[in-house]
C-alpha cells in the first residue's frame, strides 16, 4: 500500500492505493501542520481513524506533503511522528507547495500558484520546484490571499468605504463591533483564518460592482508581488490551487489578462490531479 496525503493546515487529505496503484481508500484527518498543532496528536489522530488503522501495517510507502513542512526541522519533527504511527513505511515529506506544482502540472514547465487562506507562487519545471519567492505571512504577505480579501473588507466596512447596500447587508449579517474585531486579529493565532472567513460575504455578493473591483485590485496586487518578479511569467503558463483561486476565477482571469499573463488551470483540491501526478511519474507500477 501506498499513501499520498495533501496536508493542509485544517485537514488532511489521505488516498490510499493497492499495489496495481488502484485507489483503495480514501479518508481524511485534522491537519498536521507543526506551526499550529502539537506533533504528540499526529499519532493519536491516525489510530483513531478506522480506515487508516486497517491498512496500518501494509503501509511501504507514505507521500505527505504538508504545510508547515518548508523547514528541515519541521518536516523532521513530523516524519518522526509518521514513522511511529506506520513503523513498516518509507516516509516521505514535502512542503504543500510541492504538492500543488504536482498537482497543476500538465507536462509542461508552469508557474504554479497557491491561493487560499494565504498564498504563495514557485516555478516547477516538472522535477523540481524553484521557490524565488518568500512566504511573508498575513502581515505583510498572501496578497490575493482569503485573508488578504478579509482585510480590505474590515477596513473598508469600519472606514465606512463599502457601498450603502453592502453596509447595510454586513451589519445585518455579521452585526460585528469594532470591540470584537481588534480582539479577533489582534489577540488570536489563527488571525488569517478568522480574517480569511469573511470571504463568505464577498463570494455571496461577488457580482456587485464593488467587490468586483476590490477583488480584481487584490487580484492584480498578487500577480504583480508574486508571478511577475518571475522572468518565466511571460511565457510560461499559470496555474492555480484553492478555494480563493477557484471561487475568483473569473476576477482573477480578467486580472491576469490584463498583464499579458496566460491563467492555465485552476484546481480547487489538489488530491486528484496529486494522485494522477505520481501513478504518472513517481511510482513505479508492477502489473
Amino acid at each position: 500500500m501506498i499513501a499520498i496525503v495533501d496536508g493542509g493546515s485544517t485537514k488532511c487529505d489521505w488516498v490510499v492505493l493497492d499495489q496495481t496503484g488502484k485507489v483503495f481508500l480514501k479518508t481524511e484527518t485534522k491537519g498536521f501542520n507543526p506551526n499550529i498543532i502539537n506533533p504528540e496528536l499526529i499519532v493519536p489522530e491516525i489510530e483513531n481513524n478506522p480506515n487508516l488503522l486497517s491498512v496500518k501495517n501494509s503501509m511501504q510507502k507514505v507521500f505527505f506533503y504538508g504545510s508547515g513542512c518548508g523547514t528541515a526541522e519541521n518536516a523532521a519533527v513530523v516524519e518522526k511522528e509518521l514513522k511511529k504511527a506506520l513503523p513498516g513505511a518509507e516516509i516521505i515529506i514535502k512542503e504543500d507547495m510541492t504538492a500543488a506544482a504536482y498537482a497543476a502540472y500538465n507536462g509542461k514547465p508552469a508557474i504554479v500558484c497557491i491561493l487560499g487562506t494565504g498564498s504563495n507562487s514557485c516555478y516547477f519545471d516538472g522535477t523540481t520546484v524553484h521557490r524565488e519567492l518568500p512566504s511573508l505571512g498575513f502581515l505583510i504577505g498572501d496578497e490575493g490571499s482569503g485573508s488578504a480579501i478579509g482585510k480590505q473588507l474590515l477596513r473598508r466596512f469600519f472606514m465606512k468605504k463599502l457601498p450603502a447596500d453592502l453596509h447595510e447587508l454586513f451589519v445585518e449579517k455579521y452585526q460585528l463591533t469594532i470591540e470584537e474585531a481588534l480582539k479577533n486579529m489582534y489577540h488570536n493565532p489563527r488571525a488569517n483564518a478568522y480574517l480569511a472567513n469573511f470571504n463568505k460575504f464577498v463570494v455571496e455578493n461577488k457580482s456587485h460592482p464593488y467587490f468586483q473591483n476590490m477583488v480584481f485590485d487584490e487580484m492584480k496586487n498578487y500577480l504583480d508581488y508574486q508571478v511577475l518578479p518571475y522572468p518565466e511569467a511571460l511565457h510560461a503558463e499559470i496555474n492555480f490551487i484553492g478555494s480563493i483561486a477557484f471561487y475568483y476565477e473569473d476576477i482573477l482571469r480578467a486580472a491576469a489578462a490584463e498583464l499579458n499573463l496566460t491563467v492555465g488551470t485552476v484546481v480547487q483540491k489538489p488530491i486528484e490531479s496529486l494522485v494522477d501526478y505520481h501513478l504518472k511519474y513517481l511510482i513505479h507500477q508492477h502489473h
